[in-house]
């Protein structure tokens, strides 16, 4: 197992080179110069050029990229143009709102998608089942921006029962976790249906069948864990697709996290906060995954004896 770990922690190595890489490229044909930004419109050739110049703006790409690199490595993200505050400092400070947001938000998507794809797969091509799937389906297919409006509109225009943005108690937490949770609830349930209904057609379930068992202990005791295994692989890859969701969620309902800030700092092209935003976000992706990989060989006894 540990090994297994430190395989996988080594393959951290190109993938947060890679997304380095790929994102000091974009900064590069993104428009506008920090330099001019920092020091504003007003600022004259000469003071530009010497603010580039201390920078290292000036210098060739490769040893730019070398110095963002480096810093990766050092965790210094820079500084923001901004604030004048380290960048890692920043992404700290808005990082817990993002975690609290899609931790509920994974919450409801589990709690609503898994007890439902369970059902429907018990109770295959019944009026449950066709109603759940196509409650799945169009769950998947609404954008969030889209769903994010209509929860405001029906919930604190027309009703108002809840906030309609902002940060604070659960009741501001609500809205936008839902409509983070829903894509993801319809994942899940499409996901636990079919995963079910594969191991429910295996020849030991049958084998349980005949033995006598109560349905309800073959479909939990012994269906369900077998089952788990893509819906934990599809956990760990939405957890990514909802940190990336976060970031239109959070500026529909002004919610103080990561992805609001990030959005702010394009907005403002402060280049340092993006780059190491993104950076920072695909190291806890793979992170997750990395988690994933290892509650496998608690799942499958079989997964763990490959590891020995």
């Amino acid at each position: 197992m540990l090994r297994f770990i430190g395989k996988r922690l080594l393959m951290l190595i190109p993938v947060i080179l890679g997304v380095s890489f790929i994102v000091f490229i974009l900064m590069q044909f993104t428009p506008g110069d920090p330099a001019q930004i920092m020091l504003g419109a007003q600022a004259g050739e000469e003071e530009v050029q010497n603010l580039r110049e201390q920078m290292g703006l000036n210098d060739p790409l490769y040893l730019q990229y070398g110095r963002f690199l480096l810093g990766i490595l050092t965790l210094d993200f820079g500084t923001s143009i901004q604030t004048g505050q380290p960048v890692l400092q920043s992404i700290l400070e808005h990082f817990p709102a993002t975690i609290q947001l899609t931790f509920f938000a994974m919450l409801i998507a589990l709690a609503i998608g898994i007890p439902i794809g369970i059902i429907s797969s018990t109770k295959q091509y019944s009026f449950f089942d066709n109603v759940s799937t196509l409650g799945g389906l169009v769950g998947f297919s609404m954008p969030n921006y889209w769903l994010s409006m209509m929860l405001i509109l029906l919930f604190a225009v027309q009703l108002g029962w809840l906030p309609v943005s902002g940060y604070g108690g659960i009741l501001f937490l609500i809205l936008p976790a839902i409509s983070l949770g829903t894509q993801t609830a319809a994942v899940f349930l499409r996901m636990t249906r079919s995963s079910m209904l594969e191991v429910l057609r295996s020849d030991y379930i049958r084998t349980a069948k005949a033995k006598g068992l109560a349905d309800r202990k073959i479909t939990y005791s012994h269906a369900l864990r077998n089952a788990l295994i893509p819906i934990v692989t599809v956990a760990g890859l939405q957890v990514g697709a909802l940190l990336e969701g976060a970031i239109l969620t959070e500026a529909v309902f002004s919610w103080p996290g990561i992805g609001r800030f990030m959005i702010d700092a394009i907005h403002a092209k402060d280049y340092p906060i993006v780059q190491g935003s993104v950076v920072f976000v695909a190291f806890i992706f793979v992170f997750v995954n990395l988690l994933v990989d290892v509650m496998y060989a608690y799942i499958d006894p079989r997964i763990k004896s490959q590891y020995k």
